[in-house]
């Protein structure tokens, strides 16, 4: 009772600032939520009154504190709840809050490092270079004389994500209790992956793992790079890593000023995403341009990799083949692979679905090349998911806003060249490498030697079966026995039956060998 009453109360302060924001107005697809939209209308600020809903939204978001700016950023991936326009609006939301105070930086470093900052950096600069919802970052200098970046986790941050992501479970387990419908969109489940991405974000151990293991993955490619952690400085809520010096991927005539060809640059950023994600199947998912810079020999520096996706090696065979089945024109393909992976009911109809991918598509694909956005199109097939009771796939969801975000590094540095088509020849080649006779052979003889590795092993806990069985000596706790004797009935059998059964027949077979 006292959650709900603490939920409630939360619910109403959320409200006003959106009443105040003018950000209401996704009340409006129903009449009540209409006519208490057209009651608020009075509270919009001027402000706020001249702009796009989705920049209202996100406003609103920006000032109902760190939380929000997440869920914001997680939302502008779903187009198909918010439609495109709030989408775009809301990928546009600016990570940055006001910095907070150098002595609680200066006291949170020497909570978690056991030491003084004076003991651990000969100087450490108090205007931080950076500010945003989790952390900001500190320049400073070790006293081994490195020079560092220092990133420190924001005061309370912990205790207010923690109360504002108990109101989302309860908002998500309402609304798929009240309307059944929007259980398919697994609003639980994609809670569930928002509140893992950022408990993880918040603590920065998890972070320089992730910073340690792409760099791993990218140690023989010198045209993308990964900042070294000092994992001597680093904590929970504490992480230093080494301070890189480069152009902001955004500042194209600083870029070209110095001596970078445009297109080689978003070469390697094109290769750099598709390596993360079809070779490594471990991504950056938050690779906007203030996370990416130019260095001086022309490679690519990320930084910030609080927020990373995976994709696991089935997911991104459907991925290939589903890419390429959009840029080839075969729509078919497409479908058959939605119906493999599981993504659409097998009840469904391929043909019908066929179809709905070619509505998406042609008026995408027909674009200028330059002008084609594969991540777009992606968004527009989450909106197709009612007709064909499609499932949200969570998993993809990060996938898809990290594609915008690199589709957008990539219009920014050269609009009239698009960066799937200089990534095509590498899908070709991950495909004809995984999805070849070759590959389907080696991933066959795999599989078979998996087996063979394991039943020996099979065999063995079998015969101890069976003898424990024949000795008497096989001792079921109670709980156990009173579990198989009240189990619901398969036929004429308990549901216990067949898995003795079972070991019985594996030892017979073996002894029989």
């Amino acid at each position: 009772m006292i959650s709900v009453a603490r939920n409630l109360w939360r619910l109403t302060s959320i409200a006003r600032v959106l009443a105040r924001e003018g950000a209401m107005f996704p009340l409006e697809a129903s009449d009540a939520g209409r006519l208490l939209v057209n009651a608020l209308d009075p509270l919009v600020s001027p402000d706020s009154r001249q702009l796009r809903p989705g920049q209202r939204l996100a406003v609103a978001l920006q000032r109902l504190g760190p939380t929000f700016v997440k869920f914001g950023q997680a939302l502008s991936t779903r187009s198909d709840l918010v439609g495109e326009e709030v989408a775009a609006d809301l990928s546009q939301l600016q990570d940055r809050l006001p910095p907070f105070p150098a002595a609680d930086a200066r006291r949170i470093i020497a909570e978690e490092l056991d030491r003084p900052v004076e003991e651990l950096f000969s100087s450490f600069e108090d205007l931080p270079v950076a500010a945003a919802s989790i952390a900001q970052v500190h320049f400073a200098v070790t006293t081994e004389g490195a020079t560092v970046a220092v990133k420190v986790l924001r005061p309370g941050v912990e205790r207010q994500f923690a109360g504002d992501i108990a109101l989302f479970y309860w908002l998500a387990r309402w609304a798929e209790r009240l309307m059944p419908s929007f259980r398919r969109l697994r609003l639980v489940d994609s809670v569930r992956a928002f509140e893992d991405s950022v408990t993880m974000e918040m603590d920065l151990r998890f972070e320089a793992s992730a910073a340690a293991e792409m760099a791993e993955n990218f140690i023989d490619d010198d045209s993308f790079m990964i900042p070294a952690i000092d994992w001597q400085r680093t904590a929970k809520r504490v992480m230093t890593l080494e301070r890189i010096a480069g152009i902001p991927v955004d500042e194209v005539d600083a870029i070209t000023a110095a001596g970078h060809d445009r297109d080689q640059v978003m070469a390697k950023a094109a290769s750099a995403f598709f390596n993360m994600v079809f070779r490594d199947g471990f991504f950056h998912a938050d690779m906007h341009p203030g996370n990416l810079f130019v260095g001086e020999r022309g490679e690519l520096i990320a930084v910030d990799f609080g927020i990373t996706g995976r994709v696991d090696r089935q997911t991104r065979r459907f991925l290939g083949e589903m890419l390429l089945g959009f840029l080839n024109g075969d729509y078919r393909r497409v479908a058959e692979v939605h119906f493999e992976a599981g993504f659409v009911p097998a009840d469904k109809s391929v043909d019908a679905f066929t179809q709905a991918c070619r509505s998406i598509a042609e008026p995408i694909l027909g674009r200028p090349l330059h002008e084609i956005s594969v991540a777009r199109l992606l968004g527009q097939m989450f909106q197709v998911t009612e007709t064909f009771a499609m499932e949200t796939q969570p998993q993809l969801l990060l996938l898809q806003k990290s594609m915008l975000l690199a589709e957008g590094v990539g219009r920014r540095l050269d609009p009239k060249v698009n960066m799937w088509h200089l990534a095509r020849p590498l899908i070709e080649s991950w495909m004809t490498d995984n999805l070849g006779p070759q590959a389907r052979v080696r991933e066959t003889v795999g599989s078979l030697m998996s087996s063979l590795e394991s039943l020996p092993r099979l065999v063995a806990q079998a015969e101890k079966t069976v003898e424990a069985l024949r000795s008497g000596g096989l001792k079921l706790h109670r709980d156990s026995l009173r579990g198989m004797s009240s189990s619901p009935r398969n036929g004429i059998f308990p549901a216990w039956v067949p898995w003795v059964l079972v070991a019985i027949l594996a030892a017979l077979l073996a002894r029989g060998g």
